[in-house]
């Protein structure tokens, strides 16, 4: 480490609190300071180069340093870069964004919220639920469906609607709102049991809770395409369509977290109906949507729902609810431009060819002693690793499997996401064969390395 990093080093690790940290890795190691990127590449502050594997965090679709993009920021900054959007004031790019959206949203999804990310969009989409539903005269409709192992954020109500159950510990959230149903997750269903199976299963669960809670108390369910944080999740073939049948059924809002599946990392702009016949009723969408350059989300909604809330009552003619940011210009131009480029580019059609391939390359490291499971779909892929492939035990949590191969494979050029026993990739929609090529081969060195220490710490059975 170089003296000048060194000193940034030293000035997060005193001042920046960190979103997710542990805070005894963070205070014996800190933090690797990233400043350059470039298409599928990132470069730390002394010049390595690696192989992005993440994105950033499951956002920079277009790829790192896009010229295009930066140009087309700095001169919406020197026109406008900002102005409020309360009531009676828009900027052009806001309008036009908004339009785009429900261009490409299906259905009827016609009208925008802003906001500034994934968590600030699922919040308001649950505020907006419970607002249209006392609006019609249904104040009773409150509760909201989920999963778990879901993420849907950590804003205070997002928080709440992620069901990955660790994250909750010391905070106190509104999950009386909350039930949360099995997570659809074909690896770990019983033994003997097939995909279709688990899938009637999970519905009859899913009526089973419907009925006990009651219709009229229930708002709305919120699901993932493929569920991202929780693991990649990919349900079984039907489930999504099957679930969002019983929302019908029963008078449930049906929303669809796009945070992560949207603006080409399954293959295609939105993948609600094109890939998982759902028609929501709420999309909501975050990161690939500005491709990470400056923050933004939507909250996408029906017109059913426009129609309910817009019509002024005398006792209550405002819709309360917005932040300063909503409908920001700067980042407004910059999911402008960002669809501009993505479609120019046919990326999503890039990702559609390479998917399966990536798909493929990955699976061939499904006979590795430590693998239990590759999955996902398209660029947003999954390895899961098990202390004993025939019974799917997992590893201690304390022996920290993934960090371990995260840091094999950071050492060689290549970031991965490590989340307990996983690991997890969603490159740049830019990667090429090369990139995954090398991924994969990474991969298998550090996966070989790591079962190299894990025999020499006699971790393994």
């Amino acid at each position: 480490m170089s003296q000048q990093t060194h000193k940034i080093w030293e000035k997060d690790r005193n001042h920046i609190l960190h979103p997710y940290t542990h805070f005894e890795n963070f205070d014996r190691e800190g933090s690797v300071i990233y400043s350059r990127g470039d298409k599928h590449f990132i470069f730390d502050n002394d010049g390595k180069r690696y192989l992005d594997g993440i994105a950033g965090l499951w956002c920079v679709n277009i790829g790192h340093g896009n010229q295009e993009m930066a140009d087309h920021i700095g001169r919406q900054a020197k026109e406008l870069a900002y102005y409020n959007t309360f009531e009676d004031a828009v900027s052009p790019p806001t309008a036009e964004l908004a339009a785009e959206l429900a261009r490409l949203a299906p259905g009827d999804l016609n009208h925008v919220f802003f906001g500034t990310g994934g968590s600030v969009a699922n919040d308001s989409a649950i505020k907006l639920v419970h607002y249209y539903y006392n609006i019609i005269g249904k104040p009773e409709k409150k509760k909201i469906l989920s999963r778990d192992l879901a993420y849907h954020g950590s804003t205070y109500l997002a928080h709440a609607l992620t069901g990955i159950s660790g994250t909750h510990s010391a905070f106190d959230l509104p999950k009386e709102l909350i039930h949360y149903l099995s997570a659809p997750y074909p690896y770990r269903r019983r033994d003997g049991q097939s995909e279709e199976e688990f899938c009637d299963v999970l519905i009859a669960e899913m009526e089973e809770a419907i009925i006990k809670i009651k219709p009229q108390n229930i708002a709305c369910y919120i699901a993932e395409p493929i569920m991202g944080a929780g693991g990649v999740i990919v349900p079984p073939k039907g489930y999504h369509r099957r679930t969002a049948e019983l929302c019908k059924k029963y008078d449930i809002l049906y929303i669809a977290d796009e945070v992560v599946t949207a603006f080409g990392r399954l293959g295609n702009m939105i993948s609600s109906k094109d890939t998982f016949e759902v028609q929501p009723d709420i999309l909501i969408l975050a990161k690939g949507i500005s491709s990470g350059y400056v923050p933004l989300g939507a909250t996408v909604f029906s017109d059913r729902i426009y129609d309910a809330i817009s019509k002024a009552e005398k006792e209550n003619p405002y819709f309360s609810h917005g932040f300063t940011y909503s409908g920001h210009a700067l980042a407004c131009a910059a999911g402008l431009k960002n669809i501009e480029i993505l479609e120019k580019n046919r990326l999503c059609e890039k990702v559609r060819q390479l998917g399966p391939y990536f798909e493929k390359e990955l699976a061939s490291l499904q006979d590795h002693p430590l693998v239990g499971d590759v999955r996902g779909s398209h660029y947003m892929l999954a390895l899961e690793y098990v202390k004993d492939k025939h019974t799917k035990e997992a590893f201690d949590p304390a022996i920290n499997i993934g960090k371990r191969v995260y840091r094999h494979a950071k050492e060689k050029g290549l970031i991965i996401r490590p989340i307990a026993h996983l690991n997890i990739l969603s490159p740049p929609l830019t990667y090429d064969k090369n990139a995954i090529d090398e991924t994969v081969s990474i991969l298998s060195e550090s996966l070989d390395a790591t079962l190299e220490d894990l025999t020499a710490e006699k971790l393994l059975s």
